[in-house]
């Protein structure tokens, strides 16, 4: 199986949102689509899901046009969409009807996946003997109970094909790591999950393949890992007891940040590293820390948009 996204284009007027968009997924695993607001994250989902029509290109799922009617798709939406008056039993009921779940397995599934989102108190209240006992509606939880509740809605057909957009958005600690729990259990099962989120560290713990994208165009794609290896070990964090300052302005650095007595420097290779630290040794100051590692997610999306985007 596969997911491939063809040369996908999407404009409002003059106003080009989506430009020429292309990735594959060959395997199961989770694919990230990062940017600023307004970079064509969210478009690009919904053209993939056919909620928004595409002015050409195509999206393929085993080489076929990907057709949510046909193929088993979970949907966690950034602009959460619960009927907020309708009891959340219900509404869970109702979702899973429209992915062909029977009403027993729905029920099956409700159950084991509100023990495991913690949500039982909502969907199964204390039953009361002078009134008939119901779920809660939506409106009566809060944003975080809400999100849970529409993860629910995502995997309750246990789909094929995740999309998650702003997973962890809002979430408190607790409720993010149960998040990214279950997000794990997903990726075990072999399940094709695209990922989009602002959340770097997020997207470098699961997301072995990026697309970032500015003003609707994908400005750098491919493989974290080999990204990042490109890079090269350039930051260096460098901390010592005695004054390093003289020998830190003989080098040409990229930049300098210090603090205290402790520096991250970028630096031009790993060649320019060595150096310093022998001229570092040569003087008979005590090194207390000297680590080279290659630039995080954060740093590579900032070098790649941060100038650009509009402010």
């Amino acid at each position: 199986m596969s997911l491939e996204v063809k040369n996908i284009v999407k404009s409002y007027g003059e106003k080009v949102v989506v430009n020429d968009l292309s990735f594959t997924m060959k395997e199961p695993g989770v694919y990230a689509l990062l940017g600023t607001n307004g970079a064509g994250k969210t478009t690009t989902i919904r053209m993939i899901l056919g909620m928004l029509s595409k002015d050409s290109g195509e999206v393929l799922w085993n080489g076929e046009p990907l057709d949510i009617m046909k193929t088993n798709v979970g949907y966690l939406a950034e602009e959460r969409g619960l009927y907020p008056k309708y009891s959340l039993m219900d509404q869970l009921l109702y979702f899973a009807s429209l992915k062909n779940v029977s009403k027993k397995d729905a029920q099956d599934r409700i159950k084991y996946w509100a023990d495991r989102l913690e949500v039982n108190e909502y969907i199964y209240p204390p039953k009361d003997k002078k009134a008939k006992s119901k779920s809660m509606n939506a409106d009566q939880l809060s944003k975080g109970n809400q999100q849970k509740i529409q993860l629910m809605i995502a995997l309750i057909s246990n789909p094929e094909i995740l999309i998650l957009d702003e997973p962890l958005s809002g979430l408190d600690p607790v409720n993010a790591n149960l998040f990214k729990e279950i997000i794990r259990e997903e990726i075990e099962k072999n399940k094709y999950i695209i990922m989009s989120s602002h959340q770097m560290p997020t997207i470098e713990e699961f997301c072995s393949d990026i697309t970032i994208l500015n003003r609707g165009n994908a400005v750098l794609q491919g493989n974290l890992n080999e990204i990042k290896k490109e890079y090269g070990r350039v930051n260096m964090h460098f901390k010592a007891e005695g004054d390093v300052d003289a020998i830190i302005e003989a080098f040409d650095f990229t930049e300098v940040v210090k603090n205290a007595n402790e520096y991250e420097i970028k630096v031009k290779s790993e060649a320019q590293a060595m150096e310093f630290l022998r001229a570092v040794v040569e003087k008979n100051i005590n090194i207390v820390r000297f680590e080279l590692r290659e630039p995080s997610l954060h740093e590579i999306f900032v070098e790649k948009v941060g100038e650009n985007h509009d402010r």
